[in-house]
């Protein structure tokens, strides 16, 4: 079991690697020299963002406003190589009321033993972590539109909508 913990990180971001319909997302963190990326499920993704946004929200006060977030949200790409470390069982989220700062810790679950496998724990402040929370609401958003009828993905070449009984235009 390892532990990779970044107070505070260099670089910490979530991104995506292929075309929409087949992306594989990823969190990234960088700083003391090591670059950590690891896997993660697109509802996770969606999940967390939202979540940062509610404990900000609730408790972050003035120090996390959207406008400071946005000059700070970065849009470069992964860093490269993306080699996974480890795919994302379980993520949790803290307040640090001392600190006044944001724990991100992303967990895998040994699947052979049921036990805890590697950690990947971040800590924010408040801005980094709306900024954070904002990107991953924009990569999310960057996938397949929804279809008006259903809201489910749609393909280049359309789907089968359940709404409208299967009959594909």
């Amino acid at each position: 079991m390892a532990i990779s913990d970044f107070d505070p990180p260099e670089r910490f971001v979530a991104g995506t690697v292929g075309p929409p319909g087949g992306r594989t997302f990823f969190l990234q963190a960088r700083g003391g020299g090591r670059l950590v990326s690891i896997s993660i499920e697109k509802v996770q993704v969606s999940i967390l963002a939202d979540r940062i946004s509610d404990l900000l929200d609730t408790v972050g006060g003035p120090q996390a406003s959207d406008a400071m977030a946005e000059h700070l949200t970065d849009t470069e790409a992964l860093e490269t190589p993306i080699e996974d470390e480890f795919r994302v069982d379980t993520v949790s989220l803290a307040w640090d009321e001392d600190r006044s700062t944001v724990v991100i810790e992303c967990h895998d679950l040994d699947p052979e033993e049921a036990v805890p496998g590697d950690t990947l724990r971040v800590v924010l402040d408040a801005t980094n972590a709306r900024a954070f929370a904002r990107r991953c609401q924009a990569i999310v958003a960057a996938g397949r539109p929804p279809c008006p009828f259903c809201g489910q993905p749609l393909d280049p070449e359309g789907h089968i909508c359940p709404r409208s009984n299967g009959y594909k235009r």
